[in-house]
């Protein structure tokens, strides 16, 4: 007799990739990106500046770097699923460990470890979500959207818990909100944690393939720029939320919209990232999120916030799903660890130097609009830049 599967077979790609998809739910939309939430109350607790505050999810996205330089290599050692799961694992105990300490130190190294587990398991995630829709070539581009819609599931979560856990708890309560996510996260983990997994549906026993990087260098400048510019709209809009008078049910209503537009993403760009050879597609759903970012600089009208998060939302994640896209359509399927890892990389470096730049930026001006100039500026030409970007045979 042997053990149950926690995945269900291919009959069910769908339902096997909304099962991977909580992966990048629990390492993104969770370990990342609830910074954002409970900045604020970080930031007056502990006395910190714009720049310690920026320095957090830049330690974070050196996390996130680390781990895509190694998880093309943990994959084809371990397995994609066993990846997967410890990866997932890591960002849990992180976020755990964010609530048991107020020191800085462990709360990087902490911060460290949620971004290594992240990426790791977001990686390993993307070529396994690729594989199983490679088997379904008709539908492939919206099963691959489902998996970068996990995401928006973590981020929705957050969005309900942390304003009114502060709320109700009051100033200097940003631990609680770690420990309740913690626990979130291992309620809807385990699915995904459960031990045993159909191994037919791993990519580790493929024989890798050589990885051309010269060709595409345009498209991964543009990544870079993606990475840089998104985080200082991910990290500091909750402020700017707050610094305009925004409640706690103001706070989790944007953030909400950001996690609930995401699962847009699927429906709306399915047939743009059915045409992603080129670097077209990335270059649409990159300008959408640019026009987002800039939204805010209209004003702090609950109607412009509101645009602002509906439109960035529905663009975020599927400015990734369109780079997997894009690695799916150009490269063999024995170099789509590596590609994913290597476009993970560009990515990593752009959000690890966002942060801390834009931190310092908010500092000497004072204001946090020069954050969300500087977020908006840079993904306008990260989606111009992409424009060029031609398919690999085309060369």
């Amino acid at each position: 007799m042997t053990s149950p599967e926690p995945f269900p077979t291919r009959r069910n790609p769908a339902l096997l990739i909304l099962v991977l998809s909580l992966a990048p739910a629990i390492g993104l939309g969770i370990g990342r990106f609830a910074y954002s939430l409970v900045l604020p109350d970080m930031r007056d607790s502990l006395q910190w500046t714009y720049s310690a505050a920026g320095f957090m999810n830049t330690v974070n996205a050196a996390g996130y770097l680390a781990g895509a330089l190694v998880a093309a290599g943990l994959g084809r050692r371990f397995g994609l699923i066993a990846v997967i799961q410890g990866g997932t694992l890591a960002c849990i105990l992180s976020l755990i460990i964010c609530g048991v300490t107020a020191d800085f130190a462990l709360l990087s190294i902490a911060r460290l470890v949620t971004g290594f587990g992240a990426a790791v398991s977001f990686v390993a995630g993307g070529a396994l979500a690729a594989t199983i829709g490679l088997a379904y070539p008709e539908r492939s581009s919206y099963l691959l959207s489902l998996f970068y819609a996990g995401p928006g599931m973590g981020i929705l979560l957050s969005g309900l818990i942390a304003p009114f856990v502060l709320q109700g708890f009051g100033p200097g309560s940003w631990w609680i909100v770690w420990l309740v996510l913690g626990l979130v996260s291992v309620v809807i983990g385990l699915p995904l944690l459960r031990p045993r997994v159909d191994a037919s549906d791993d990519t580790s026993e493929i024989e890798e393939a050589p990885l051309a990087l010269r060709p595409i260098w345009i498209y991964l400048i543009a990544y870079f720029m993606f990475g840089a510019g998104y985080i200082a709209y991910m990290t500091f809009m909750i402020a700017y939320v707050r610094d305009g008078g925004g409640s706690a049910l103001a706070q989790s209503a944007f953030w909400c919209l950001i996690g609930v537009s995401s699962f847009a993403s699927p429906w709306l760009w399915r047939s743009v990232l059915a045409r992603g050879q080129s670097g077209r597609a990335m270059a649409i759903i990159l300008g959408t999120n640019a026009v987002g970012a800039a939204m805010p600089l209209l004003g702090h009208s609950p109607v412009v916030l509101g645009i602002s998060a509906a439109i960035f939302g529905v663009a975020f994640f599927a400015v990734v799903a369109a780079t997997t896209a894009f690695v799916r359509f150009n490269y063999p399927r024995a170099a789509w660890s590596k590609a994913i890892a290597a476009v993970t990389i560009v990515f990593g470096i752009g959000q690890t130097l966002g942060p801390i730049a834009v931190g310092a930026i908010t500092d000497a001006t004072g204001s946090l609009t020069s954050a969300l100039v500087v977020s908006a500026a840079t993904l306008a030409i990260g989606a111009a830049m992409s424009m060029f970007q031609k398919p690999i045979s085309s060369r």
